[in-house]
């Protein structure tokens, strides 16, 4: 067995999003943050205190972790279009750009669910820790339906607040307008990029076609792309701009979400946050399993397909089978190949920002975001 392709070399406790370029713009997002929730969990204590408890609970869930970086590339797709950082509406642009954060948490919070993930950012995810607090004060009912409800409900308020700080944002009103259309398409995209992704677990689709496809819409849609064009439309930018931003943001999306898979796989659970191997239990048809599973077929070694189609989906995978998948995955080439495809992904991603008219220091950042965001290790 050869030793397994080696990811590439980063900072491991580096967070990608981070850059002195940003630093402030990062605390200026955390206190818009703070200050939305804050006003947000007053108001749901107003209905019960035991709503604004759970309002509390969902606001230190947005504010304990998480990179920004969909919003810092909504703020260098706005800078790129020509936004100015000094200019009168630059708090309006901050509330408006941090409101993907809820898009974030309402995502997050509903794919632990339906993946049963116990932890995230090693903290225990809400379903869980929303059926711990019920078996520890012994309610009625079970605890894991409590659970399950409870984050069903927090990840719609995440949603609705999100609707609530963009429409607040203070936006001048043709800026608000022009938003809408990227703002409404992004979120029909991540919804149906999490059915489809429920979708292809249940039907057990193998193939590369519908992992990207899941890629595209799940992860690059809502993680890049569309928040490059959220400030580009804020920005009022021609749609020559908005089309390259839009080329940019889903190459890199797809990248993101194929580093997302290797670290998924191979990362170390104490710089992910995630227990190694999650993925493979949660059965995520990624395309790393994709091209191992067409691989291994096209080789005529039913035994191998088996091997990894039993891992995936597994609850009860052990270290010594996820040991043999991993190795499994590296004889086949199905690592190298996703390395070259995340390569070859993020080529495309600066061909098509370096012929587009983007403002400076835009240019620049959005072009070591890029790289930044395809060799991270968590």
């Amino acid at each position: 067995m050869s030793p397994r392709t080696p990811l590439p070399t980063a900072d491991p406790t580096a967070d990608p999003a981070v850059h002195p370029a940003d630093l402030a713009l990062l605390d200026r997002l955390e206190d818009v943050l703070a200050s939305f929730l804050a006003e947000r969990r007053t108001s749901a204590a107003g209905i019960d205190p035991a709503f604004g408890a759970a309002a509390g609970d969902l606001a230190a869930f947005v504010l304990g972790g998480g990179k920004r970086i969909r919003p810092i590339f909504a703020w260098w797709g706005w800078r790129g279009a020509g936004g100015d950082p000094d200019g009168p509406e630059v708090s309006a642009v901050l509330r408006a750009i941090a409101a993907l954060e809820l898009i974030q948490a309402c995502a997050l919070v509903h794919d632990d669910l339906m993946d049963a993930s116990a932890t995230r950012r090693g903290r225990p995810t809400v379903h869980v820790e929303f059926a711990r607090r019920h078996a520890d004060a012994g309610w009625r009912g079970r605890p894991a339906r409590f659970g399950a409800a409870a984050a069903i409900l927090l990840g719609d308020l995440a949603l609705v607040w999100a609707d609530d700080m963009l429409r607040g944002s203070g936006l001048p009103a043709d800026a608000a307008a022009r938003a809408t259309g990227p703002w409404e398409a992004m979120r029909t995209e991540v919804l149906g990029g999490q059915y489809l992704d429920l979708f292809v677990q249940s039907t057990g689709d193998t193939s590369a076609r519908a992992a990207l496809q899941i890629d595209r819409y799940k992860t690059a849609a809502y993680t890049v792309e569309r928040p490059l064009h959220l400030g580009a439309a804020i920005a009022g930018a021609d749609p020559a701009l908005v089309a390259a931003y839009r080329r940019f943001g889903a190459d890199i999306g797809v990248a993101f979400q194929l580093r997302d898979d290797l670290l998924g796989v191979f990362g170390d659970p104490a710089v992910t946050g995630k227990p190694a191997g999650d993925d493979l239990r949660e059965g995520k048809r990624t395309l790393l399993l994709a091209l191992a599973v067409e691989r291994a077929g096209e080789r005529g070694s039913p035994a191998v397909v088996n091997t990894i189609e039993d891992a995936i989906g597994s609850p009860d995978l052990d270290d010594a089978t996820l040991d043999r998948v991993r190795g499994l995955l590296d004889e086949l080439g199905a690592v190298e190949a996703v390395e070259q495809r995340i390569a070859a992904l993020t080529a495309s991603a600066l061909d098509a920002l370096g012929a587009a008219p983007v403002a400076e220091p835009a240019a620049s950042r959005l072009a070591d975001l890029a790289v930044a965001a395809t060799l991270r290790r968590r």
